[in-house]
């Protein structure tokens, strides 16, 4: 089947996008770069590296620029799947969606609309197993985002590896976090995996943090 994938640049988009590669041709990535930061729908840290991505996996990429707004960005959701219809024929959409009904259930309706299959490949996936499944796929990510005690500012930045991931276990017994951030508490940025045909190296980044919120500004990248 001809899909498109919602495309964030984070290791749940590149996750669904892997495995729905096994089985269906990918046409093209969708990425919805919002204006405000605490979207509800997107996922928003780095996301205008996304097409430094896509040029690494040579897929292409649509970019369209939402308010952020709720509901109203749904709009916008809906006029990039269009623009993938009439450009690339997909018969589907991807999705990285984890366990949020919020965001299922609305890209589910956009799908329903346009008469699209919504594929969610790892929709209630244990964030155990997910974690684990980056390491076992060599999925290369950073993490860019962080909304939560106990994360303070050394997280920024941080590579997602089996360290990690311990450590984000050790979190969750202690404070009761998402290990995989689907609560909000961690944003990343895939760096290298399967898919690419180079990897990115970050030249240059910037430190955002405040109150056990903070951000990574990737100010400077390239493919190597």
């Amino acid at each position: 089947m001809n899909l498109a994938v919602l495309f964030s640049g984070g290791k749940d988009s590149y996750l669904a996008l892997e495995y729905a590669s096994k089985e269906h041709q990918i046409s093209c990535l969708l990425t919805l770069e919002s204006k405000k930061e605490d979207s509800w729908m997107f996922h928003t840290p780095a996301i205008e590296w996304t097409k430094l991505q896509a040029e690494a996996m040579k897929i292409e990429h649509l970019i369209l620029e939402t308010s952020g707004v709720k509901e109203e960005e749904l709009d916008d959701l809906q006029a990039i799947i269009k623009s993938a219809i009439s450009k690339y024929s997909i018969e589907g959409i991807v999705t990285g969606a984890l366990a949020s009904v919020y965001q299922s259930t609305r890209v589910q309706k956009i799908c329903n609309d346009l008469d699209l299959w919504c594929f969610n490949p790892l929709w209630q996936m244990p964030q155990q197993m997910l974690l684990q499944e980056l390491l076992s796929n060599n999925i290369e990510s950073i993490i860019t985002g962080v909304a939560a005690e106990p994360f303070d500012d050394q997280w920024l930045g941080r590579s997602i590896d089996s360290e990690c991931v311990s450590n984000l276990m050790i979190l969750e017994s202690k404070y009761g976090i998402n290990p995989a951030g689907e609560g909000g508490e961690i944003e990343s940025f895939v760096t290298n995996a399967s898919l690419f045909s180079k990897s990115i190296k970050i030249s240059k980044s910037e430190k955002h943090y405040s109150n056990f919120s903070g951000r990574l500004e990737i100010l400077e990248a390239f493919l190597q």
